[in-house]
Order: C-alpha cells, then structure tokens, then sequence
C-alpha cells in the first residue's frame, strides 16, 4: 500500500508543481559571467559548461551562481558575457536563462532564383 502511494505521489509531483505556478513569478536580471569551462576542441553539438557568475536585478544585487548546463559549443559563452537570466525573487539559486524574443523585424521576402 506504501509502495502505491508513493508512486502516485511521484507522478503527481509534476502536476501539482505546474498548478502552483512554480516559475511563473520570478523576474528577469542579467547574468555576468566571471568563469566558464574550456570549450572543447573538435566537438559539434552539445555539451556540458560550468558558468560561474554574478545576477543583477530588481531584488538582487550581484548575487554569485553557478552552474552546469548543456550548451551548444557553437554558442559556448565567454566571460565578460552578459545574458538576460529569470530567477527566483526568494531564491536567486534558481535561475535560468531568459527566452529569446521573437524578433519584430519585417523578413525579407527571398532574392528570385538565378536563371
């Protein structure tokens, strides 16, 4: 009977957490990065980076994190590099990388083949 209960509060857990809003109230910031890992050398696609660094904003005031992430190596940051971060106002621990907006620029319809 433990066992049942147990697993049903396991495959709750997702559901309940999505329903209390978790995420929904942090705020955005920007993170400095003062250290990263090495990128690898002669590798395409994802891989794991260490980025060490300070958060800025409405609630916090460089506020040191760090953390391990599945980067793309073509997109590995550097240091001195700023991104645009969401995080926790209780608990700047819990950050992510902000989306991207979608940009607003009118496209540019394709040049016509060439004949």
């Amino acid at each position: 009977m433990l066992l049942i209960v147990g697993a049903i509060a396991v495959l709750a857990a997702p559901w309940i957490m999505r329903r209390r809003g978790v995420g929904k109230d942090w705020v955005h910031g920007t993170l400095l990065v003062t250290g990263v890992s090495p990128r690898p050398d002669g590798v395409e696609g994802e891989q794991y980076v260490t980025i060490t660094g300070v958060i800025n904003g409405p609630t916090v005031n460089e506020y040191t994190v760090y953390a391990r992430l599945a980067l793309d190596v073509a997109s590995w940051p550097t240091m001195g590099q700023l991104f645009p971060v969401m995080y926790s106002p209780g608990n700047p621990e819990k950050w992510a990388f902000a989306p991207q907006e979608p940009s607003h620029e009118p496209q540019q319809p394709p040049p016509p083949p060439a004949t």
